[in-house]
Formats: C-alpha cells, sequence, structure tokens
C-alpha cells in the first residue's frame, strides 16, 4: 500500500492534469484550427477586429488570441477585464493589440469602478462598429464581476449590496446571475445587442454547472430565458426584497411592468457563441492521470452543486462503502466530483472558501482518513476570499488537526487558519484558468 505522502502527491497530480487541460493556450489553438470558412472570410475582410471580454482567464485568452491570428493584429484593438496580479504572481503582459484592463484587485471577486470603465468602453466599441466589423468576445469565469455596467437608475454600490445579500443567502450562481442580468446593461445579451457589424464570434471557458451560455459571465453575448420578474422572485425567495436598496427594486419593478426593454430573448445568426472548454474537460483528464497511476477511477461528473458540508457527507458516505467492498470501486480508488457548491455564511464567518470546507467537512464526517486522502481545489487558483485554490487532508496532517478543535472551524466557516496551521493548504496563485473545482479523493483500504 502506497503512504500518505505517495498518496498526497498522487492527488495533486491529479488535480494539477486537470487545470493543465484547460488552459486557454491549446483550448483557443484548437477552435481556431476548426473555425467554419465563413467565420474565417469574415476576420480576413473585416476593416476592424474589436477583441472585447474578461474573465479570469482573460490575459492568456487575449495572448493566445494574438498568437492564434498573428497576420490580423494590424487591424486589431482590445480591451480586455482581467484582475490584478498577486503580489507573488507576474505582472500582466503587455500585447500587441489587446490592452489587459485590471479591473479588480487580486483576491477580490467584487466589481469596482475601474470594472465599470473599462466595461463602458467596450460598450462604446460595439455600439459603434461598422457593418463588416467583426468583435471577437473572450469570456471565462470570473467575468460576472469583472464585466460591471450597472443599469441606469443604481449604482455600482447597489449591485454590490444586492451580490453580498445573495451569496451569503446561498444562492446558486444561476441564481445570482439571473438577478444580475436585470440590473445590467452589459450582461443578459446586452453586448449582443450592441453590436450591429458583420460577426461577433464569442470565445468561452465555463465555470458554470452544465455550460448554460446565459449563465457564463451572466451572458453578455447570450440570449437570456430569465426575466425581471423572475429576478424579483428570487430576492423574494430568499427573503431579501426589502433588504436591498431601494433604487433595485424601483428597477425589477419597472422591468417586471413593461417599463424597461427585457435581456436579450433570441440570438441573431451574426452572433456566434462557442465553449472552448469546461469543467467536463478537466475531469476526463483528471481520470486519465488516475487510471495511469493504477486507480479505479469514479467520476461524479460537472453537475455537482448544493451546500459544501451537506455533499462532504454524501462523499464520506461513499468512502466508507469502498472501504467497506460494496462502494461504486474497490480500492485503489479515485472520486472525482466536478462542478461548485455554495457555503451559506451565518452573520459572523470565519476565513476560507467552498473546497477548504468540503475537506475539513469530509474529513469531520470520516474521522479516520487511514490510506486516504481528501483533495479538493478551486481551477483558477482561488477559494474564497484567501491565497489558497483549496485544500488537502492525509491521515497524518488530520491527526495534527485534532489539536485544533477542526468541528468548531467547520461550524465557523473558518477552514483556513485550520489548514494554515497543519499544512494542508494548497496555494498556486491565479492558475490562468477557471473551470469551477475539481476535488479528488484517494481511497487505498
Amino acid at each position: 500500500m502506497p503512504n500518505s505522502t505517495t498518496l498526497s502527491e498522487d492527488a495533486l497530480s491529479i488535480w494539477t492534469a486537470a487545470v493543465a487541460a484547460v488552459q486557454p493556450e491549446q483550448l483557443l489553438m484548437n477552435a481556431v484550427a476548426l473555425f467554419p470558412r465563413a467565420w474565417q472570410e469574415a476576420l480576413a475582410n473585416a476593416p476592424h477586429i474589436l477583441v472585447v471580454g474578461g474573465g479570469k482567464a482573460g490575459a492568456a485568452m487575449a495572448a493566445s488570441w494574438e498568437a492564434a491570428m498573428p497576420g490580423l493584429l494590424t487591424k486589431t484593438v482590445g480591451l480586455l477585464n482581467v484582475p490584478e496580479p498577486g503580489p507573488r504572481e507576474p505582472q500582466l503582459p503587455t500585447l500587441s493589440a489587446i490592452r489587459l484592463h485590471p479591473a479588480r484587485p487580486a483576491g477580490s471577486n467584487h466589481p469596482t469602478e475601474a470594472g465599470v470603465a473599462g466595461t463602458e468602453e467596450m460598450l462604446r466599441w460595439l455600439t459603434s462598429a461598422g457593418p463588416e466589423d467583426v468583435a471577437v468576445c473572450l469570456i471565462s469565469g470570473g467575468g460576472s464581476a469583472l464585466l460591471p455596467a450597472p443599469a441606469e437608475g443604481i449604482t455600482l454600490a447597489d449591485k454590490q449590496a444586492v451580490t453580498k445579500l445573495l451569496h451569503a443567502s446561498g444562492a446558486t450562481i444561476s441564481e445570482m446571475n439571473a438577478v444580475r442580468k436585470h440590473l445590467s446593461r452589459s450582461k443578459g445579451g446586452r453586448f449582443a445587442s450592441a453590436f450591429s457589424g458583420k460577426l461577433l464570434l464569442t470565445l468561452l471557458i465555463s465555470d458554470v454547472v452544465g455550460d448554460p451560455l446565459d449563465v457564463i459571465a451572466s451572458g453578455p453575448t447570450a440570449a437570456d430565458p430569465s426575466t425581471f420578474t423572475d429576478a424579483l422572485a428570487i430576492l423574494q425567495k430568499f427573503h431579501l426584497w426589502e433588504r436591498v436598496p431601494i433604487s433595485v427594486r424601483r428597477v425589477l419593478e419597472s422591468g417586471a411592468t413593461g417599463q424597461r426593454p427585457e435581456t436579450l430573448k433570441q440570438l441573431p445568426s451574426r452572433i456566434q457563441n462557442v465553449i472552448l472548454g469546461s469543467n467536463t474537460t478537466a475531469l476526463q483528464a483528471a481520470a486519465a492521470c488516475a487510471e495511469s497511476l493504477g486507480y479505479q477511477v469514479v467520476s461524479l461528473g460537472p453537475f455537482v452543486e448544493g451546500e459544501t458540508q451537506e455533499l462532504g457527507i454524501v462523499v464520506a458516505g461513499m468512502v466508507q462503502a469502498i472501504r467497506a467492498g460494496v462502494g461504486p470501486a474497490r480500492p485503489p480508488a479515485c472520486l472525482l466530483i466536478g462542478g461548485e457548491t455554495t457555503v451559506s455564511l451565518g452573520d459572523s464567518p470565519g476565513k476560507g472558501g467552498r473546497n477548504q470546507e468540503f475537506v475539513l467537512a469530509v474529513a469531520q464526517k470520516l474521522k479516520d482518513l487511514t490510506q486516504t486522502v481528501i483533495l479538493s481545489g478551486g481551477t483558477d487558483g482561488e477559494d474564497g476570499p484567501t491565497d489558497a485554490a483549496g485544500a488537502f487532508l492525509t491521515a497524518e496532517l488530520w491527526a495534527r488537526g485534532q489539536a485544533h478543535d477542526p468541528l468548531s472551524h467547520l461550524v465557523r466557516h473558518d477552514a483556513y487558519p485550520f489548514f494554515d496551521r497543519i499544512g494542508g493548504l494548497i496555494r498556486t496563485g491565479m492558475t490562468g484558468t477557471n473551470v469551477m473545482d475539481v476535488r479528488v479523493v484517494l481511497v487505498c483500504s
């Protein structure tokens, strides 16, 4: 049987393979090679090519686009909203035609006035496009926060207040985006509505369960099935209607009564969306790596949502079943879980993220981690408001952690200091991509 060091190395290798498989460079190159002739001709004949967008993978996507299309750069102008690099990360590269606009601080997922300024500039470009111009929109996870443009009548602070309330209430990404789209001039197909040129081609790296186009970055170039009435109902569902700013209630009420234009409901043929990579891509690579290391793989797939601690209890039960010889695989086994869960925070939460909390929840339920490793990380390198991508636990680390009262950390949603003390954090820095989370659980007895 492998020891815990070998198990933890295997788990990290499997997770790293997942992240490597969704790096923008190869994903974008593969997609460009398959562009239909009509798209190639539109790009070649366009007087101007406008490159816009945003997301955590924005810098790498922009650089990859320039590398893939060197012959088009003389007629290309671009602007992407991206996160500022962290203190231990390299500075943003200077590209030939595309400007990378720092739109939020490192370690923050909140929209900023800098993000608003960049988004409004993109909207002006799209609105002023000529009939033969082509726009390329590069979108990745984190795009919702990086492409803010508050609707007329509300401020950025108003939108931030709503997002914070929804997040703390445990709303899903789809629910949060349905509200944000109806408080925005960029989301819910508003980029597509602003553009009147020949072709708007959007290339996306998905960070959303099921990869729905209208939810990734709140769908700036996608048709939106949600309505003002839906957004209003979501706030009421979480008992937030009376807690959001009155300006927000006025915007949603006026939209629900037809006094404001709805989000885009039908996508014109000149608007094309292509998903380059997703959580599925990452899980497939993780499975291949695990099998090469000799593990029998069971993947729960990318469609995992819900409360983080509840998922932890389910996964702990699967581990116990595998150990007892009645589970979906026999040791040495590798459980792979994708998707993205939520954490319903109390009034005074501690410091951590959903991945760190998942690892702690599984361990707390199992109690015994003999010949078992639990690892969970965000593929973007960020887990909550921390400098960690996630965390891992071995039997040795778990034994060390007993002196630090792990249950109290779990109850307080305070996993970060627990893992920091025992050496269980995964710190990668920003990975240059974002396709939700990948969890790896290895069971060898």
